[in-house]
């Protein structure tokens, strides 16, 4: 270190002494660590803007090379004396604010190839986002295509359907809610709707399960509520039909699947309440669900093989259904999932998908697995 330039000061060994008794002694978090890296002015911080740096072993290529890149140019600013350790260590907020600036500056600063990190890894991230979010699409119609066999003809009530789209038609062309919900989920214009009353049902049901948008909503991609109150300035407050919005896209595939799986086998009637659909998140078991499929895919062999010759799908298999990355260790907020249902409940009762007493319709027993086939299958080139 010393040949290097970089022999750090007494302050900072005295700083990793009792780092080290704290790991020693059991009781360093990972937050307790990280600083003590970062006050060496050669660790980068682990959030940059909306960067967030995976774990060494868990990084790309591309972030692999960057984190060195970078390494490698707080090591010149410690060098040039632009980073002071000894103020880092003690957590001098000035000098801390001053680390982070130097980071984001070479961040957001295009490398002699033309590449932006800041840029590239962002782009990355969303790739990988999306491949996922792919996956899970195709995962959960499967599943679905799998339930609807099971559950078998759903008619379409015609007199039902062509009575919920005319008031629907009336309701968007007025002001305020529902209107501006349903535009905003359904990602329609009023002055343009689909003449198809099937087409404008499937597609408005669809956006109360994944919003579209309109082309002046942009409330940013945040995955709850909470989160988009924090991405808004102090002084603005959250619209009713934002914050609707913002619960909407926190029902994640898991929740989708649990609640369809239920209201598609259980027909008319079925309790649909915000209530009972948090419920049905809460009793759902993949696992189950996929060896009750497989054993009904057993006992119709025949069905089954012809079906297969015809490249359709009427089962899964229990080793398909993989769930695990929705799962979570922590208690299940049962209240927290019931909120997040409100909107969507009162939409499907505009749209007649289910009654006053919150139990499906006919038309909702159609329409909704409908609109989550619509929702996860993906669309065509």
């Amino acid at each position: 270190m010393l040949a290097a330039g970089n022999p750090l000061s007494a302050a900072f060994w005295s700083s990793a002494e009792n780092v080290l008794h704290l790991i020693d002694d059991g009781d360093a978090t990972v937050g307790d660590v990280r600083r003590w890296l970062e006050a060496t002015g050669t660790e980068p911080n682990g959030i940059i803007g909306l960067h967030v740096w995976d774990d060494a072993s868990e990084r790309s290529q591309l972030a692999a090379e960057m984190h060195v890149r970078l390494v490698g140019h707080l090591e010149e600013k410690l060098v040039a004396g632009d980073t002071d350790p000894d103020l880092l260590v003690i957590g001098d907020p000035g000098a801390q604010r001053a680390y982070l600036e130097i980071q984001e500056r070479w961040m957001t600063s295009a490398l002699p190839d033309g590449r932006v990190p800041m840029d590239a890894l962002l782009d990355e991230k969303d790739e990988e986002f999306l491949a996922e979010w792919d996956a899970a699409d195709a995962e959960s119609l499967t599943t679905l295509e799998s339930l609807l066999t099971r559950a078998g003809d759903r008619p379409l009530p015609a007199v039902d359907l062509s009575k919920a789209t005319s008031r629907l038609r009336q309701l968007i062309t007025g002001s305020g809610w529902p209107a501006e919900l349903l535009i905003e989920c359904g990602g329609i214009d009023p002055k343009n709707m689909p003449s198809d009353d099937a087409e404008l049902w499937l597609t408005l049901a669809a956006g109360v399960a994944s919003p579209v948008g309109t082309d002046d909503w942009t409330p940013g991609e945040l995955d709850d509520a909470a989160e988009l109150d924090e991405g808004l300035a102090d002084d603005e407050e959250l619209s009713e039909t934002d914050s609707a919005i913002a619960a909407i896209c926190a029902i994640d595939h898991f929740d989708w699947l649990a609640v369809t799986s239920v209201l598609a086998t259980g027909g008319t009637g079925t309790p649909a309440s915000a209530a009972d659909l948090a419920g049905y998140v809460r009793d759902f078991d993949p696992d189950d669900l996929a060896d009750d499929l497989d054993e009904e895919d057993e006992d119709e062999d025949e069905e089954t093989d012809a079906d297969e010759d015809d490249g359709e799908i009427t089962a899964v298999d229990a080793e398909e259904l993989d769930f695990d990355d929705y799962e979570d260790d922590e208690e299940f907020d049962e209240l927290g999932m019931e909120s997040l249902f409100l909107p969507v409940t009162s939409l499907w009762q505009v749209l007649g998908a289910i009654d006053e007493e919150d139990r499906l319709t006919p038309l909702g027993w159609w329409g909704l697995p409908e609109a989550m086939r619509r929702v996860w299958t993906p669309p065509e080139d």
